[in-house]
């Protein structure tokens, strides 16, 4: 139970004061690169298209060849920055797109010198994609027509809350977000991190770590394919620095 003069929101008590923890120095979130999956949805969404040329899992899809230049791109921001806030670890979903993004992060990086050649790159299920379930793989248009109830219950539940059958809604992501982050926390501490990651999922940190509501995270514009978010670490939290940056793409 709370005292008194407390309150909890998103998971985190305020007290006025903050228990010191271990966090990371620095917390560096980005989403993969443009995926020819994204390519294919945003030229089905703009020609009302029923289906996409992809047959294999989401899980399976790559990079196009823009995202791989805008991997590059991360890559030397990240050589870039002040030694001290230069990344040391690397955390990464396991999924082809964000495997393929650190990858050549990593390489163009350690090829200018700012990274060393031999990173271990630590993937971890848990900052997957969010499962669509039924839904994977189908377009907005095939959604409307194939499964008319869920595309009214999503847009009466709102994304926050929306779980489609066998998928996960933003709060599930959220719970295990949450779970890789304390285990982040503990393994990483006092040294900056690069977690390579998917939109929902960089979403969900920022849900959790600036601690915001629905009606602040439905406000948010959508997370940029390479983009930076930044926290760093001060007076027991992770603060937020910058969110959702693309100025180092061109």
């Amino acid at each position: 139970m709370a005292e008194a003069g407390t309150t909890i929101l998103n998971g985190h008590r305020e007290t006025g004061h903050d228990r010191v923890r271990p966090l990371p120095s620095v917390l560096i979130a980005t989403r993969h690169g443009e995926s020819v999956a994204n390519v294919e949805f945003r030229l089905a969404e703009q020609t009302g298209a029923l289906t996409v040329p992809i047959t294999s899992r989401d899980a399976d899809i790559p990079l196009s060849m823009h995202g791989q230049a805008q991997a590059q791109a991360l890559g030397r921001w990240w050589a870039a920055l002040p030694p001290a806030d230069r990344p040391r670890a690397l955390w990464c979903s396991p999924y082809v797109r964000t495997a393929e993004t650190a990858r050549i992060a990593l390489a163009q990086a350690s090829g200018l010198g700012a990274v060393p050649v031999g990173l271990q790159v630590r993937y971890d299920e848990r900052l997957r994609d969010r499962e669509l379930g039924v839904l994977e793989m189908l377009t907005r248009a095939a959604i409307d027509r194939d499964h008319p109830a869920e595309a009214a219950r999503r847009r009466r539940m709102g994304e926050l809350y929306y779980r489609p059958p066998g998928g996960e809604s933003w709060l599930d992501v959220a719970l295990r977000v949450r779970s890789v982050l304390r285990d982040l926390a503990e393994e990483e501490a006092d040294r900056p991190v690069l977690v390579v990651a998917h939109d929902c999922t960089v979403l969900m940190l920022r849900h959790i770590l600036d601690r915001l509501g629905e009606e602040q995270l439905l406000a948010l514009e959508p997370v940029g394919n390479c983009s930076t978010s930044v926290w760093r670490a001060d007076g027991g939290r992770l603060r937020p620095y910058s969110w959702n940056a693309v100025d180092h793409l061109g």
